[in-house]
């Protein structure tokens, strides 16, 4: 495996990556390549939503990133940027990362999801262009809307003092168009902190717009579960929830079929 920390030269993000070579079973194969963005609020980032899902990845036969973007106090469009040099970076560098160009994924939680999601509505405002488009978005729980069922402790730690000026420009529902990346979506309808309707308000907008996609929703499961097993909670943990364990192995497949 390869695992080393890059820091970008243009905004300084640092990307942790998991790769592995193939020689054992086929030198040389290109595998799909998925860029993790945990979640936290853009206050933090959840190590529960990095390394052990880049892990989980690998042993599905999927390439792994973790992009350590931005938090606060940087304020909106930083996370943005990094986000939109990360993809670029991805993307050249598929040929040596043993990854295929054209399945080079993002993947958010909570408000990494509202990182990933970002850059896959407004690829084209950044000067990078399509090089930063992602070709999938993976969405866990995602918080997506500054609307009536917003997270407003996410958004408001992203914009700060600009947060009445500039939530509607974050309010991801709204940027969806026919150049939107496909998404995999997925959330609970207990989570007592992100709505499920930042879920739904997306996929209603993806399916407006013809882009294709899958959302998935649990009954139980709270809030900022990952992989929801004991490799990221404690035994007898309530956030272990068997059937939101089957999520990662769905959105793996819909990736390779991609």
């Amino acid at each position: 495996m390869w695992h080393e920390v890059i820091r970008l030269p243009e905004t300084g993000v640092e990307l942790e990556t998991y790769l592995t070579d193939n020689r054992a079973v086929e030198p040389g194969r290109r595998k799909p390549l998925v860029l993790i963005f945990p979640g936290g609020a853009y206050a933090w980032r959840s190590d529960r939503e990095a390394e052990p899902v880049a892990l989980r990845l690998q042993s599905l036969g999927i390439q792994a990133v973790v992009v350590r973007y931005s938090v606060a106090p940087a304020r909106y469009p930083k996370a943005l940027e990094e986000a939109a040099e990360a993809v670029a970076y991805a993307h050249a560098h598929a040929e040596e990362w043993l990854c295929d160009p054209h399945r080079v994924a993002v993947m958010g939680f909570s408000a990494g999801g509202h990182a990933a999601a970002h850059i896959g509505m407004k690829w084209d405002r950044m000067p990078q262009g399509r090089n930063c488009r992602p070709d999938a978005m993976i969405l866990a729980y995602p918080v997506i809307t500054s609307g009536e069922y917003a997270h407003r402790g996410s958004i408001e730690n992203l914009l700060g003092d600009e947060y009445d000026s500039l939530k509607d420009e974050v309010s991801l529902e709204k940027f969806v168009t026919e150049e939107t990346p496909p998404a995999f979506l997925w959330h609970t309808r207990e989570d007592e902190s992100v709505p499920v309707e930042n879920s739904l308000l997306l996929a209603g907008e993806l399916c407006r717009h013809g882009i294709s996609f899958e959302l998935h929703i649990w009954q139980h499961g709270g809030h900022g579960i990952s992989l929801s097993s004991d490799q990221v909670f404690p035994l007898n943990d309530p956030k272990i929830r068997p059937e939101c364990q089957e999520w990662i192995d769905m959105a793996a497949r819909w990736l390779q079929q991609l």
